[in-house]
């Protein structure tokens, strides 16, 4: 259960978050237009911040666009309405938070036609710690590759994080979690990897960092801050498809997200990768990404909004 805030901030104003509802009829419920994003804010030695948060709002609204959604709101309003909303809740907030922001078609018409449809935008925040398990940061997980193809950009726009679009990614992480892994890895319809269910996807071979260009997954910020990361480190990067069967090989792997972080994988279709558990570069990465985020890096308080 999701640990209850004091307020939601919903189309321009906060309310108590028992009142955050909506009709039954509401369009998006029906056609799943919608498009949300997922935010961390952190608890640092300086309060709450949230982590690039100019991004995670330019995306969200560019995922407007995509669907073809107009925001009633800003990009400026936007992000100060998540300052003000976790200012509001500052008192129920002892750890890392999540936030929530969503863009959505509301009540008044019905039909596949959604132009004439009210938009309505909320932002909801909730304590949230690691989305996989703390164990999982720390001895990594097993992943499964999905008999779910990664929606085709020929009927899907993936660049759009959207409502509609996740069931795919709900289905192939509902049959991970029944064959008894903790995760799903989906390969594109030519049969390469894309991302996994709500993650990107890294490996590592013979000291190169290897991730899959975005032809066919989301534009991911976490995966852009590993990139950074990994050119100040002296970590060489490659951008290029990776088959399943070299997963199988690689001395490391693990995912990237928001929700994720980063998270080693110890184990894909039951074949061990590396040595079982968090290698080496995922190690020096997850060191360096919580340093950043828990503003111990001055180079990078730049993706800081203190609260």
């Amino acid at each position: 259960m999701l640990k209850e805030a004091q307020y939601i901030w919903k189309d321009g104003k906060l309310i108590p978050w028992a009142e955050a509802t909506t009709h039954i009829l509401t369009h998006t419920l029906h056609y799943g237009n919608a498009v949300f994003e997922g935010t961390r804010a952190y608890m640092t030695p300086e309060g709450l911040a949230i982590f690039r948060l100019q991004d995670h709002t330019r995306r969200l609204l560019n995922s407007a666009k995509i669907v073809c959604i107009k925001s009633p709101y800003t990009q400026t309003e936007l992000e100060n309405a998540q300052i003000e909303l976790l200012r509001a809740n500052k008192d129920d907030y002892k750890a890392n938070v999540y936030i929530r922001p969503l863009i959505y078609l509301g009540y008044g018409v019905m039909g596949l036609y959604h132009v004439h449809a009210p938009v309505n935008v909320a932002i909801a925040a909730w304590e949230w710690g690691a989305y996989l398990g703390d164990d999982a940061l720390k001895y990594g997980i097993k992943v499964k590759t999905s008999s779910f193809t990664r929606s085709s950009t020929k009927s899907h726009m993936g660049k759009a994080k959207s409502a509609g679009g996740y069931l795919n990614s709900q289905m192939a992480k509902y049959e991970a979690i029944s064959a008894g892994c903790e995760e799903a890895l989906l390969l594109d319809d030519n049969g390469f990897i894309a991302e996994g269910s709500g993650e990107c996807f890294f490996i590592v071979r013979d000291g190169v960092l290897i991730t899959p260009p975005h032809d066919n997954s989301l534009e991911s910020i976490t995966q852009a801050t590993v990139v950074e990361l990994a050119k100040d480190l002296g970590i060489p990067l490659e951008r290029r498809r990776i088959s399943r069967d070299e997963v199988y090989i690689a001395d490391e792997a693990f995912f990237t997200g928001t929700a994720a972080e980063i998270t080693p994988i110890r184990e894909l279709d039951w074949r061990v990768i590396g040595e079982g558990k968090a290698g080496p570069i995922a190690k020096r990465l997850q060191e360096e990404f919580f340093a950043i985020v828990q503003g111990k890096n001055q180079k990078y308080r730049k993706y800081l909004t203190f609260i």
